[in-house]
């Protein structure tokens, strides 16, 4: 009954906002779904952590230590922004960037969106998770291209080329991992295609044809991770969307993207037996990481800004998955944390310095702190945070990152400083003017809704001082499972 609830929730509100979204309650009905999403998820998880991992509805769907966090989260984050989307979508159509026909499509898209993602990871099928991300990629598209501009048109037609041919190579990938266990779960039809069934007989499996298999699937899903050099949709996408969705796409759908990765690696080391997944991953990240860093330096757009710092941490979180071994792959659960909160929030106060500024340049953004002590301050404590400056968790997580590196691979050791340094440099000397420089009065004058900013911050100020034993167990065992 959870488990209908948890995905029921969501699709019921899409096709319920397809209607109704364009009324002046459709806001507060969309924070409706998402909170009794948040709730049914709840009941869940704590049902998985009294009785163990969980196999529902005739084993097509798997909870365990490794996805429960991951539906919480995104669970968490979609309703917190559904709290933020209020005023801001409010705000965007009192000045004519969307009518009623587009915020019925954001409202309905939106819920279609955290639905495909709850879908993506729960389900225990291989071949329905890729229709899950294809799922969640088109609502996406319809998202990014709301306002019908030039520009966010282009954004969305790159989005959809780039992660369509990506989404192709994983779906190649998982005909290959079929392929791989046919001679052991063949007589059993799609079934064969269950993640535990494979994991129960991964030694079993083809090992050349998994190799192969994996080689697609990182480079499908890593598209939608933002793994250089396939990153180029998401600065575009995050930049040309509404500031709500930047904060899902970069907080939320980036992570359930590398778990896909993470699950078919875990089939793979145990099939092969070699380091080839875990070097795979760990050159992409680091690519991904400084290339991610470097492009900072070049953004004169803030939600750009924030763009290349998501492709930069995920090319740190996936340098860490590759890294492999209990600490950094602890570090790694707790860096994807720590981020989707700390973006998000990042995400939320760009979304309003934006519409009081009328413009998303960041020379045309100032004296925040002045104007908008909240707002300004909220943008400052996010921007320390994601820089991963103590005592907030990211430190935590980068701090374990690093020391695991130094011992394991000392190679990469530079490499990951560097890129800390440049990122640093780059995003603080541009965070500063915009909070604490000579500024006008801000042109638009709302009422934004700060509360999500800073439940987020504080959270993530927790995790640095205090990780739950709860969790702390959950990152422990999937820390295990991912090998």
């Amino acid at each position: 009954m959870d488990l209908l609830l948890v995905l029921g929730i969501p699709f019921a509100g899409t096709l319920v906002l397809a209607f109704v979204g364009a009324r002046r309650y459709a806001a507060e009905l969309n924070i409706g779904f998402s909170l009794a999403t948040l709730l049914a998820v709840a009941l869940l998880a704590l049902r998985m952590v009294r009785s163990g991992p969980l196999l529902l509805w005739r084993e097509q769907f798997y909870l365990d230590s490794f996805n429960v966090f991951l539906v919480v989260l995104t669970a968490f984050v979609g309703f917190t922004t559904t709290v933020f989307s209020r005023p801001y979508m409010r705000v965007e159509a009192q000045h004519g960037r969307v009518n009623a026909r587009r915020l019925r499509l954001y409202h309905s898209m939106y819920q279609l969106f955290m639905g495909a993602m709850l879908l993506a990871l729960l389900t225990n099928n291989m071949g329905l998770l890729w229709v899950a991300m294809e799922a969640a990629t088109l609502s996406t598209i319809l998202l990014v291209s709301l306002y019908r501009t030039k520009a966010s048109l282009e954004a969305s037609w790159k989005y959809f080329i780039l992660c369509g041919v990506g989404i192709a190579q994983a779906l190649f990938g998982t005909i290959l991992l079929y392929f791989a266990a046919e001679h052991i779960l063949g007589q059993q039809g799609m079934t064969a295609l269950l993640w535990t069934h494979l994991n129960a007989v991964r030694g079993q499996l083809e090992p050349r044809v998994l190799g192969l298999a994996f080689v697609f699937l990182l480079i499908g899903y890593g598209t939608k991770v933002g793994l250089a050099p396939l990153h180029n949709w998401l600065p575009d996408a995050h930049a040309e969307g509404p500031a709500p969705v930047s904060a899902v796409l970069s907080g939320l759908l980036l992570n359930v993207a590398l778990y896909a990765v993470l699950r078919c690696k875990v089939l793979v080391e145990g099939s092969i037996g070699a380091a080839l997944p875990g070097r795979m991953l760990m050159a992409f990240g680091l690519l991904s990481a400084l290339l991610g860093a470097l492009f900072l330096w070049r953004q004169r757009d803030i939600k750009r800004l924030f763009a290349y710092s998501s492709i930069e941490h995920m090319g740190i979180i996936t340098f860490a998955f590759g890294l492999g071994g209990p600490i950094a792959n602890f570090a790694a659960l707790l860096h994807m944390t720590v981020h989707s909160l700390t973006k998000s929030s990042l995400f939320f106060t760009a979304g309003h310095a934006s519409q009081s500024a009328g413009t998303q340049r960041m020379d045309g953004i100032r004296g925040l702190a002045s104007s908008r002590p909240a707002l300004g301050w909220g943008l400052m404590l996010g921007s320390v945070a994601i820089l991963g400056m103590p005592p907030f968790g990211i430190f935590a997580s980068e701090f374990l990152i690093l020391t695991t590196a130094i011992q394991e691979h000392p190679w990469a050791t530079p490499f990951l400083l560097l890129t800390l340094g440049i990122a640093f440099a780059g995003i603080f000397s541009k965070v500063q003017p915009m909070v604490f420089g000579d500024g006008a009065a801000p042109k638009v004058q709302h009422a934004p809704s700060l509360a999500p900013v800073f439940v987020h911050l504080g959270m993530v100020l927790a995790l640095g001082l205090y990780i739950p034993p709860a969790l702390a167990a959950c990152y422990t065992a999937a820390a295990r499972l991912i090998g």
